[in-house]
């Protein structure tokens, strides 16, 4: 009688989870407008016609936007539960986005099928090649990854933008930008679904995938142990930690770059100087969101896909700035944490919040 009774309760906290998540939005929404002396009815109804308001609206920027969002986000998410506090999936994702259209450019000549999977798998090692450095100094120096990672975004960020004012820069000299990959080279569009495109279909698959190792597998296993903890993952389950977590962060930065050769390939045809506008970042609020578990990063990048596409129009049709969104994004995270923490606290019978005595 306590299964169902415990899948009960966990049916209920999810779904008071989720009524929070969205009062969360609005309220913050509509608070920020007001203090800001917006319309706010002008601001909710463009937010929402940008995001959700139409079926072009949902598939051209709501999902476009969620793409490299939900990648990013199972990249952050399945490092932060083997212990490995990625911090770098934006530079991850410039060098895979580099290398991606690298290959592209390079060999455009080949049949196009091939280029597209030359290209991401280019995007992919690019990405945990970045990664590498940042893991390499953690295990050889016991530097911490937060710090590394974080400089290492900004290299990567100097480093594109050398590359589309250097070696990669198209004929002309004229823009920061790399040559226009060629049509038959970008990743297919959805029928139907305006500029979407098939690198859906790859997220939604890692995304699943990655909680299926998590879950099922003893690799899943391993990871999820050596973050839980180390030293009981060594000494009682004989896993070796600085493996486990060394191969969690190249994974982890592969998925990252993956998703800027996915954004190059299916979104922008060419490298830019500001390719991304900071999906790397916004991946650990997804990741978070999400609980770290790769099912869910797949709802919470929607999520942050929507007000991402609605914070253009609400910039565009109402003239609110588009920041106000990163303050709603920071309101989730805290509404989020603040939930988790009651239902712990509610969790323990009254009694038990009296002292200990000897």
């Amino acid at each position: 009688m306590q299964a169902p009774a415990l899948r009960r309760d966990s049916v209920a906290w999810e779904l008071a989870r989720a009524i929070l998540v969205l009062l969360a939005i609005v309220g913050t929404t509509v608070l920020l407008l007001f203090v800001g002396g917006y319309s706010v009815s002008s601001g909710l109804a463009a937010l929402w016609r940008g995001s959700l308001g139409s079926w072009y609206a949902f598939t051209s920027a709501t999902l476009v936007r969620a793409i490299p969002l939900m990648l990013t986000g199972v990249a952050v998410a399945i490092a932060f539960r083997a212990g490995v506090l990625n911090i770098g999936a934006e530079g991850q994702l410039l060098a895979g986005a580099a290398a991606g259209a690298a290959v592209a450019l390079t060999l455009g000549g080949l049949p196009a099928a091939i280029v597209v999977v030359l290209a991401l798998a280019a995007s992919a090692v690019g990405g945990a090649g970045w990664a590498s450095l940042a893991a390499f100094l953690r295990s050889r120096f016991a530097v911490l990854e937060v710090i590394s990672t974080i400089m290492l975004n900004f290299v990567a960020l100097y480093a594109v933008s050398y590359l589309v004012r250097g070696p990669l820069q198209e004929p002309t000299h004229v823009y920061p930008q790399s040559s226009t990959i060629g049509d038959a080279i970008h990743l297919p569009r959805i029928v139907g679904a305006g500029r979407l495109h098939s690198g859906l279909l790859l997220a939604l698959g890692v995304s699943f995938v990655a909680g299926w190792v998590l879950r099922r597998t003893a690799a899943g296993f391993r990871l999820i142990a050596a973050g839980e903890s180390p030293s009981a993952a060594t000494s009682a389950g004989g896993i070796d930690v600085m493996a486990t977590t060394t191969r969690t962060f190249l994974v982890s930065g592969a998925l990252a770059g993956l998703a800027g050769g996915v954004e190059v390939l299916g979104v922008t045809f060419a490298l830019y100087e500001n390719i991304s506008p900071g999906y790397g970042y916004t991946a650990i609020a997804v990741a978070l969101l999400a609980r770290l578990d790769p099912w869910r990063v797949a709802v919470t990048a929607l999520l942050f896909g929507g007000l991402e596409a609605g914070a253009g129009a609400m910039q565009r049709d109402a003239g609110v700035p588009s920041t106000l969104v990163t303050v709603i994004e920071a309101a989730l995270i805290l509404a989020v944490v603040a939930a988790g923490a009651l239902r712990r606290r509610s969790s323990f019978p009254a009694s038990d919040t009296s002292p200990i005595t000897a």
